[in-house]
């Protein structure tokens, strides 16, 4: 085996400045995953790009993201998780740069897609440190700032946006990305450790071919649907098929994973329950917030009118809570286990989420959002240190680079899950409250104006409502007498304010729902192992101390001997001195 070398050792001495710098890149590669939504207006108008290109530029991105972290997780383990952890953040740099310089479309699309590339090749990474670099009894201490640090980026996306995009222009979106990532990159080669194994690892190709391909899908089919109807996309092929294709490629790949000596993705990891619960919690999580950050989004700005920038704002009360209840959870999760940390804080989360469509009205301020942005915001801050914790010390930690690739999938599926199911619930529930409102404001016109007042509604359902894209469902018809057109534009305001604030409740319930379904899983966890206790009563040095930490087989939920079920011998499954 390698020795660690006194270079690469050194920095772990220091694990907080560690886990900053960590912060410091994932904050970059989220923040960009929101900020960019705030600028596609002045996008659009800029480059003179249509409305599925400028969709594109987001969905380029998300959708290269989500592919790739499964493939990165391996890629990890073969070169070094900071060595990757920086390649990452440089790819990323050069398509920020590039992104900003775009003259057209397809330039910028080109650059998000490498922006995906490189933010793929980074996200797995940070997990895979963190674990290695804290010992067992403080990971949940710095799983609590780290997700602290990502809620911040976030929520904290749209505000940013919107100010660079109101008073400089839609290029600094990614040009504010530069200084960060640049200074993520000086900083890892200083504090941040390299892990390594003293074993060569290979690489799956038909693996990584079938996961890919898989994933790309599966996500394909997700972002595209509600944009083709759920129908057709082109040449008889639809939304459904391809779906359907992706999920058969996944199950493919999983057999195939079965009959491999070094899988991509062990499956080994799924027969520890607590990993299994923590990975399905993180999808219904990240659901949910991408549910609530859509459905709210959108009544902010179109029901209410708020700037993006006042929107952004409104939702400070989350951010606050979220960031400042983070690394207290995740203290807890270290002194008494995350199982109860993690059930209120998914109650106290699916409450907060349901008190936004409770107080939603269509004359409601920042000021009536605040107090159920800060429940929603404590119940956030008490569920990502303690999910990642207990995922990451569930994981052998020779399997640390695919979990954390499981974990990360997980998340994007279930955001890419959260916006195209709420998209879909959203516009079919609007469709609906928008005729059922058409015909009570219509009492209020003249009778001859009212069939072409509610056909107009009417026109708008049947030819499906495209959610989130700032329209109202309907215009005051041409031709209409002057008297009538303020009378109508006020009618039609609030129409669709008071159908847009209908169809937030039955739409929003579907995550309450799930969060208090997994809130029900969390009691399948088990009583969590106790932290091991160091042999060492004198360590040479500080750096031992944080450097080298025991691991014990049977912490993890696995046998002392034979194999894990996923081709990885247990005499290459004991201790973390072999991985530092």
């Amino acid at each position: 085996m390698e020795s660690t070398r006194p270079e690469q050792a050194r920095p772990a001495a220091r694990p907080w400045v560690t886990l900053l710098v960590l912060c410091l890149g994932m904050f970059a590669i989220l923040l960009d995953t929101t900020i960019v939504n705030v600028a596609l207006p002045s996008l659009i108008t800029g480059l003179h790009a249509s409305l599925d290109e400028a969709l594109w530029v987001v969905n380029g991105y998300l959708l290269v993201f989500c592919a790739l972290l499964i493939v990165a997780s391996r890629l990890g383990d073969m070169w070094g998780p900071r060595r990757l952890f920086t390649t990452g953040l440089a790819l990323f740099t050069l398509a920020s740069a590039l992104c900003g310089a775009a003259q057209s479309p397809g330039e910028l699309i080109a650059a998000r897609v490498l922006q995906g590339v490189g933010a793929a090749a980074l996200s797995p990474q940070a997990m895979v440190i963190i674990q290695r670099v804290f010992p067992r009894d403080r990971m949940g201490a710095a799983f609590g700032i780290f997700s602290s640090m990502v809620g911040l980026a976030a929520v904290s996306g749209p505000v940013l946006g919107g100010v660079l995009t109101t008073y400089l222009t839609w290029r600094w979106v990614f040009y504010v990305n530069l200084p960060i990532v640049a200074a993520g990159i000086a900083l890892a080669y200083l504090y941040v450790p390299e892990p390594r194994t003293g074993r060569k690892h290979r690489l799956d190709l038909p693996g990584v071919l079938l996961s890919t391909a898989g994933l790309s899908a599966v996500v394909y089919g997700l972002i595209e649907g509600q944009r083709y109807d759920w129908g057709t996309v082109a040449a008889g092929i639809t939304i459904p098929e391809i779906i359907a294709a992706g999920a058969l490629l996944l199950a493919v790949f999983a057999l195939w994973e079965q009959r491999q000596q070094e899988p991509l993705v062990p499956l080994g990891l799924f027969r520890d329950r607590t990993f299994t619960i923590m990975v399905v919690l993180n999808v219904v999580v990240q659901f949910a917030l991408q549910s609530m950050l859509l459905v709210n989004s959108i009544n902010l700005q179109s029901v209410l009118g708020f700037t993006a920038v006042h929107a952004g704002l409104t939702g400070l009360p989350l951010t606050l809570a979220l960031t400042a209840l983070a690394p207290f959870a995740g203290r807890l999760t270290d002194r008494v286990g995350g199982k109860f940390v993690l059930l209120a804080g998914l109650v106290v989360y699916a409450a907060g989420i349901a008190g936004v469509a409770a107080v939603a009205a269509v004359n409601a301020t920042s000021l009536t959002f605040a107090p159920v942005l800060f429940v929603a915001g404590l119940g956030m801050g008490a569920i990502f240190a303690p999910l990642a914790t207990m995922a990451m010390r569930s994981a052998p930690p020779q399997l640390a680079g695919a979990a954390s690739g499981v974990l990360n999938t997980g998340r994007q599926l279930g955001s890419t899950l959260g916006g195209s199911v709420t998209g879909a619930v959203l516009a079919s529930q609007l469709a609906a409250a928008l005729g059922t409102r058409a015909v009570t404001a219509a009492r209020a016109l003249p009778p001859a104006s009212r069939p072409a007042f509610t056909e107009g509604f009417g026109r708008a359902a049947r030819g499906g409502l495209q959610v989130g894209r700032g329209q109202l469902a309907a215009a005051v018809p041409h031709g209409t007498p002057p008297r009538l057109v303020p009378v109508l534009q006020r009618l039609i305001g609030d129409v669709f304010g008071h159908a847009y604030v209908a169809a937030m409740r039955p739409t929003i319930a579907v995550s309450v729902g799930l969060l208090l379904a997994g809130a029900a899983l969390c009691l399948l966890l088990r009583r969590p192992a106790a932290p091991p206790v160091s042999t060492q009563t004198a360590p040479a040095t500080r750096t031992e101390t944080l450097a080298v930490v025991p691991v014990i087989p049977e912490a993890a939920g696995q046998p002392a001997g034979g194999h894990l079920g996923d081709g990885y011998p247990a005499d290459q499954q004991t201790g973390r001195e072999s991985a530092l």
